[in-house]
């Protein structure tokens, strides 16, 4: 049970074990793109390709999905960024139940953007989980675990892909440790508890005003989706500017001046970042270099 990207090195790896799929379950096609028309989800494109039956309800909440569920007549039922609530009669039906691989170091960062939030927070690791599903949000017992450092300069795409990596040999682990009778899952400490709210589009504005260091966990943390973004002056208007890539630097001004070029570098609150990858207005995302080239940004001019 899954639906992005995330989902899709589990899937492939649980096809590779040589384990029985039953039944992928995903997210029905969404609107996309600017025609809108309906895009199948990562997961639904890959189990096309695996020729496994494939399952798209509108919600769980219903005793017509329920029965349905129950007459797969799984022995365990793995879940990944899936997106639908699993009512009670859904966790039930498996016969070990629902397994979830979850990307955090638990109960830090309950959620639905624990990666997210762990970069924003300046977090210097963070793990793949898999629990057993209950009630409560990423509540359950822990069953394996694998802790893994973030890099300074890493974004959240990048330790996404990473993590999906990582986290989809660690749930072929858990099904070969459940298959021997092996898997022995323990409960969460109640100490450390933080949530992974969902990113709020107004959290993507950059604040120059503010340290380097907040402002560059922001933007990793936010790369490349939605992006944090800022403005700068452009043929009589205001242009906004995504800010992909960056790095910490020495460096003083007032905040969102230009203090150098080559590099570019931006005074904050406190030092400054060199922005290395970004992102005009219905454009691709370029180097720092090739976007001066069409910018033009003069050394004393203001991003706000």
């Amino acid at each position: 049970m899954g639906t992005p990207d995330f989902a899709v090195p589990t899937l492939t790896n649980i096809v590779r074990a040589g384990h029985e799929l039953v039944a992928v379950y995903t997210r029905a096609p969404q609107p996309a793109g600017r025609g809108m028309a309906e895009q199948p989800s990562a997961v639904h494109e890959a189990a096309r390709n695996f020729g496994v039956p494939l399952v798209m309800p509108r919600t769980l909440r219903i005793p017509a999905a329920e029965r349905l569920f129950a007459m797969h007549r799984a022995d365990v039922a793995v879940v990944v960024a899936y997106g639908l609530i699993l009512p009670k009669a859904i966790l039930d039906a498996p016969h070990h139940g629902c397994l979830n691989l979850h990307a955090s170091a638990l109960p830090r960062w309950r959620g639905a953007a624990p990666i997210e939030r762990a970069i924003m927070a300046g977090d210097r690791e963070t793990a793949t989980m898999v629990i057993r599903m209950g009630d409560g949000v990423d509540t359950g017992p822990v069953c394996l675990t694998e802790t893994t450092p973030i890099d300074e300069d890493e974004t959240a795409g990048d330790l996404r892909e990473r993590l999906s990596l990582s986290g989809a040999d660690l749930v072929v682990q858990a099904l070969e440790k459940l298959e021997k009778g092996e898997l022995a899952c323990i409960p969460q400490s109640d100490s450390g508890v933080a949530y992974a709210a969902k990113i709020d589009k107004s959290e993507a504005r950059i604040d120059w005003q503010r340290p380097a260091v907040e402002l560059h966990n922001q933007i990793r943390g936010l790369s490349p989706s939605p992006g944090a973004w800022c403005e700068l002056a452009r043929n009589g208007g205001k242009e906004r500017l995504k800010i992909l890539r960056a790095r910490r630097s020495a460096g003083a001004g007032s905040p969102g001046t230009v203090l150098s070029v080559d590099p570019l570098l931006i005074a904050c609150g406190t030092d400054a970042l060199e922005l290395r990858e970004v992102q005009s207005a219905g454009k691709k995302p370029a180097a720092a270099a090739e976007f001066l080239r069409g910018a033009r940004l003069a050394l004393g001019s203001t991003l706000a």
